[in-house]
């Protein structure tokens, strides 16, 4: 059973155990469901009847990765969940391992959670290694999802994305305030094994055939589809959604001609408002 923790008004009242877990606004429920073995921490607000899965990007978390977009989301046109896939931000433990599935592996925990929640239908949003997983969970429970957006993700590893994954590999030299969201979340030590690891898993994908990840996937995804692109993005080259939107089929793709890896926080409020558009047509 779910540990549920609801904070009304600024008041946080913890309904079953003294751990206090801080969600982002008042009309936020958070709690961990036992998923597939592990505790899954996930975060819900709104009260709309359209449904929708926020999947954070690599190491990433509702905290790290989706704050606007909990937080401002329509919620009456929206039920919106993020949660932390296992091994990341607050689903710990387990310690986060990378086996050749590990796409598949938070694809089925993301599917085996929101029908614990009570949610046979779904659209959903995910980011990076989220957006991969989200891929992989849309050409695999077809019969789920309603309507997918995907940013910042690739369906295969080229030999430029190994070069630019070895590139920052060497947390260290990056900038203090590029580091700290994610020491913060999991310690100055933690972080760069975890990161190391995340690498060496991306990386093994180049063993596969064409370097793929999920590409014979792509064309069993039937939902309609979004994918947007930051021109500026340093960790995705724009060949990446050229091929998603080839493939994926009667996708649509949004270039955001100033936007990086991150544009849905630096640009929220449009971002957002595409979403919403593109999930109530």
């Amino acid at each position: 059973m779910a540990l549920i923790l609801t904070r009304r008004l600024g008041a946080l009242r913890n309904l079953s155990q003294k751990k206090t877990i801080q969600p982002y606004c008042s009309s936020v429920t958070a709690g961990r469901q036992h998923i597939n073995g592990v505790q899954l921490y996930y975060e819900k607000t709104g009260i709309g009847k359209h449904a929708v899965l926020l999947i954070p990007g690599a190491l990433g978390s509702t905290l790290t990765d989706f704050g606007p977009q909990l937080k401002s989301l329509n919620k009456e046109m929206f039920t919106i969940v993020g949660f932390d896939p296992r091994g990341y931000g607050r689903s710990r433990p387990p310690e986060r391992d990378f086996p050749l599935n590990f796409f598949e592996r938070d694809a089925k925990d993301a599917v085996d959670l929101m029908k614990a929640l009570g949610f046979s239908r779904f659209s959903l949003l995910g980011w990076s290694d989220g957006g991969i997983t989200g891929l992989v969970l849309a050409a695999r429970n077809p019969e789920l999802i309603h309507k997918m957006v995907v940013w910042g993700s690739n369906a295969y590893v080229s030999q430029q994305d190994l070069s630019i994954y070895h590139a920052i590999s060497d947390v260290s030299k990056w900038s203090a305030r590029m580091r700290k969201p994610m020491e913060d979340m999991y310690g100055a030590e933690v972080f760069p094994k975890i990161w190391k690891a995340w690498v060496d898993g991306i990386s093994q994908f180049t063993h596969r055939p064409e370097g793929s990840i999920c590409m014979e996937l792509l064309p069993h995804i039937c939902c309609p589809s979004l994918i947007i692109h930051g021109e500026k993005d340093p960790m995705v080259p724009s060949f990446h959604p050229q091929y998603l939107l080839k493939h994926i089929k009667g996708s649509r793709l949004h270039v955001n001609p100033e936007g990086k890896h991150n544009l849905h926080l630096r640009f929220a409020t449009k971002f957002n408002k595409m979403v919403e558009d593109f999930l109530d047509e």
